[in-house]
């Protein structure tokens, strides 16, 4: 039953984004590219205001017809996403203006992606579901290609377009098969149908192509070919949102998906997720010891991410849930710090983008070199950083629903990963001093650069608890059942 008060107060930070998006791109046909940097704050603080915005209810409660709920699990969700997007566009506006991108488009899609963010991680309808992720990735589509003059970024955005749309296919045509077999689109009776004793085959085929379309929106092998391609050339800035913010989502839409939508076909897809997360933690580690260029460094360093992260929703519990959403959380927060570091080195000539650019930055730029070497010790889960507890988290839930091949898998290929990001911080520490950066930065990237960095080393005391204790509320809230009981 649609009830329109109701259904408007639990989507109103989609639709007061849609209304300042608008805006924006209505008064930036007015406005020369020189005041660009008043439409990227205006951008950033719609997606705050949007964060006070996200409704906090009881209990779950649905809008048009349970197409979308706002529970806990999609406020957490939406407020991370809201603000992983307000910082990129903040620390995007030195980059574009050097390099003479400045176009207030860019804002306008920013917040359009986010509007489809906030859709994916609300959605409970297949429907819903396609129509999220498809807002947010045609936007990111137009985005990779900001840079017109550049080949890379031209062929970067093509690829990316191409491969998202066979991806799309597949989630359209596991779609299909679902409702086909089902008679229904909404998760609730999709559940219904999963758990009963003559559930479907045709059902398990759907769910595959669904999985597999939703693993490619994550970049898990073996879906990941476009990544380290895409990440390398699309502008910095843009890199930075499309491994954070998207990357969120689609890790959350995941878990909504096989916990709500296919509790009974846990025998089915459990497999499957265990497949793809140890491919894409194998492949994410191994690949990046090659790298040369810190950006492709990067995307197959998140591949390797993404595979950590699917080990708790592979486990399929409330801990799994939860240790996936701790990770995610600290994952943007080390990556958005990162690419704010990349995004200072910048020298007269242009970005410097390989890793030899780095040599002997702690005698050049200390302070830069410090936020590196903690944000790559973060990465790699050296403790006492708060990336030894995203891992130790997810694992944990391994650990409890019987996977320990899979924990092992994790814990191997976390050795393997150490090797490439020490080897950076070696370059960084020990190798001879490479020319030095440009010094003129824009003050938001290095407090953004400088914050991630102290967030990850006092995390341990500070925040730990509460976040642990928040995920865990959000991670309940798609088990209604054990929750209560």
């Amino acid at each position: 039953m649609i009830q329109p008060f109701v259904d408007v107060q639990l989507l109103l930070p989609e639709l007061f984004l849609s209304l300042a998006a608008m805006a924006i791109l209505i008064i930036g046909v007015f406005l020369k590219n020189d005041h660009t940097r008043m439409l990227s704050y205006a951008g950033a603080l719609s997606l705050l205001v949007a964060c006070f915005l996200v409704p906090s209810t009881e209990g779950p409660a649905s809008a048009f017809n349970d197409a979308f709920r706002a529970d806990a699990f999609s406020r957490f969700g939406r407020i991370a996403v809201f603000i992983a997007a307000a910082l990129a566009l903040l620390i995007s506006h030195a980059f574009f203006k050097l390099e003479k991108l400045l176009r207030p488009e860019y804002v306008v899609l920013v917040l359009l992606s986010a509007i489809g963010m906030g859709l994916m991680v609300s959605a409970t309808d297949l429907i819903s579901v396609y129509l999220g992720v498809e807002l947010q990735s045609l936007c990111v589509y137009i985005m990779a290609t900001l840079n017109r003059d550049s080949k890379r970024s031209t062929e970067a955005g093509l690829k990316y377009f191409v491969l998202g749309a066979l991806s799309s296919g597949f989630l359209l045509y596991g779609a299909s098969l679902i409702y086909g077999f089902t008679g229904s689109t909404q998760f609730a009776d999709i559940a219904a149908a999963s758990v009963s004793t003559d559930s479907p085959v045709g059902l398990s085929f759907g769910l595959v192509f669904f999985v597999s379309a939703l693993a490619f929106k994550v970049s898990a092998a073996p879906f990941h070919m476009w990544t380290p391609d895409v990440y390398e050339g699309s502008p910095t800035p843009v890199t930075a949102f499309l491994a954070a913010a998207p990357k969120l989502a689609g890790m959350f839409l995941f878990g909504r998906v096989l916990v709500q939508a296919f509790p009974g076909l846990t025998d089915q897809w459990q497999p499957v997720l265990w497949l793809i997360a140890a491919a894409s933690m194998v492949v994410g580690s191994l690949s990046a010891i090659v790298q040369t260029n810190i950006k492709r460094l990067m995307a197959y360093s998140s591949i390797g991410h993404m595979g950590y992260a699917l080990i708790g929703v592979t486990a399929g519990t409330a801990t799994g849930i939860s240790g996936m959403v701790s990770y995610m959380l600290i994952y943007l927060i080390m990556t958005l710090g990162v690419f704010a570091c990349i995004l200072m080195m910048r020298r007269p000539e242009g970005m410097a983008e390989n890793i030899s650019d780095l040599s002997g930055l702690s005698q050049s730029r200390p302070g830069l070199a410090i936020a590196f070497t903690v944000l790559f010790l973060s990465l790699a889960g050296i403790p006492p950083f708060i990336g030894f507890f995203a891992k130790f988290f997810v694992f944990t839930a391994a650990v409890e629903e019987g996977l320990f091949i899979l924990a092992i898998v994790g814990v191997v290929t976390s050795v393997i990963a150490t090797f490439y990001y020490l080897s950076v911080i070696r370059t960084i520490w020990f190798a001879e001093p490479a020319p030095d950066f440009v010094r003129e930065h824009d003050t938001i990237v290095r407090v953004t650069a400088i914050g991630s960095a102290v967030v990850v080393t006092i995390g341990l005391v500070f925040l730990i608890g509460p976040l642990a204790s928040s995920a865990g509320t959000a991670a309940e809230a798609l088990f209604p059942v054990s929750s209560a009981g």
